[in-house]
């Protein structure tokens, strides 16, 4: 944990012309294919033209994210009378719209959903109290995740536990066993999301010496969470909290993990140390495009057309897709299925030497 974080959000929140372009980027083209140069000032200016937030489409979007989730809440909580299986089994379904509400709070963060900066946090931290996430904490450290990813010397705040085949053999048999232990699907997408979200986010990790404005993001979200809480537990009784609120966000935390992991963790991604790492290649080397089906890109925002999020963090998530159907270079870059990412769970080590990453029984039979 650092000792103290700079702020840093808001150089990120100016997007692309927070980026140099002096050097040339490159995009990873499938791996039958060799990669291209393209020119930083070019995509930049590319890149800008889809920045600009359509305040029409984000109440829009707002309104058929938020409607049908505060909806399908009063439904389950109705259907606890007659069926608590069939209420849990609504609220499971209802953890689509709560994992859509967080790819809101992440534009608002980024400071894309609205043109209005004072707007996008004020809606960012009404929701942050939905998704158990403090706003202003959660925003400075996805920045570092923003301004750090890919960097072998700035990993800890905003990223998954990754260690080189290097360091992962110099640790004793202890330390070998608890990152062994984390890297396990069943924790990292089952306990971790549990960890994160109910009890990491009540405290500013990360920030804890940053400054009273982090504490006052975790310390008033934390009020606003017990007063929501205990009126659902006086109105409702306990089974709410049981059969409906909880599946959701147990449900929808661990979607949120997956998604966050197989954006960085696949195995032609890029990792490297401080004197040869680039923001901007980072950006683009070290994220995926990870290309789902339709009904999945809606619920998560785009998210997966994650290595144009990284490159221009400005763009709306519903002007995403925008930039892939104008520009095809993009398209293949880093490109992972839904088929394909299922084996980036048993990734868990960085090569140096092979520059991708690697299963624990690969890592083993490198030589030493």
């Amino acid at each position: 944990m650092a000792a103290k974080a700079r702020p840093i959000s808001r150089s990120l929140d100016r997007g692309t012309r927070a980026l140099p372009t002096e050097r040339p980027i490159t995009v990873n083209a499938p791996r039958s294919c060799s990669k291209e140069p393209v020119d930083a000032l070019r995509w930049s200016r590319v890149l800008t033209r889809y920045r600009a937030p359509d305040p029409t489409r984000s109440v829009l979007e707002l309104i058929v994210t938020l409607a049908p989730f505060l909806t399908t809440w009063a439904v389950g909580w109705w259907l606890l009378a007659y069926s608590p299986a069939l209420a849990m089994l609504l609220a499971l379904g209802n953890s689509a719209f709560l994992v859509r509400l967080f790819m809101i709070q992440h534009d608002c963060g980024h400071g894309s959903f609205f043109r209005s900066k004072r707007l996008c946090n004020w809606l960012g931290r009404a929701i942050g109290v939905v998704t158990l996430t403090p706003y202003d904490v959660w925003r400075e450290t996805h920045a570092i995740h923003h301004a750090t990813t890919g960097n072998l010397d700035q990993r800890g705040i905003g990223d998954i536990p990754t260690m080189t085949v290097a360091e992962y053999r110099a640790k004793g048999p202890v330390a070998r066993g608890l990152y062994r232990l984390v890297r396990h699907p069943l924790v990292l997408f089952g306990v971790v999301p549990f960890y994160s979200f109910f009890l990491q986010n009540r405290l500013p990790v990360g920030l804890m010496r940053s400054g009273w404005k982090y504490w006052l993001s975790a310390m008033a979200t934390n009020a606003a969470i017990a007063a929501a809480l205990t009126a659902l537990v006086w109105f409702g009784g306990w089974s709410v909290v049981l059969f409906i609120f909880l599946p959701t966000m147990l449900l929808a935390a661990s979607t949120g993990m997956w998604f966050f992991y197989v954006q960085h963790q696949f195995e032609n991604t890029s990792w490297s140390h401080r004197a040869d790492w680039d923001i901007r290649d980072a950006a683009i080397e070290g994220s995926s495009h990870y290309d789902l089906p339709p009904i999945l890109r809606w619920i998560t925002g785009n998210i997966g057309v994650h290595h144009v999020h990284h490159l221009a963090s400005r763009i709306p998530f519903y002007r995403l897709p925008e930039v892939l159907r104008d520009h095809d270079a993009l398209v293949d870059s880093n490109r992972v299925t839904l088929r394909e990412s299922l084996g980036c769970a048993r990734l868990a080590l960085w090569d140096e030497s092979a520059e991708r990453l690697v299963t624990f029984a690969e890592a083993h039979r490198l030589p030493t």
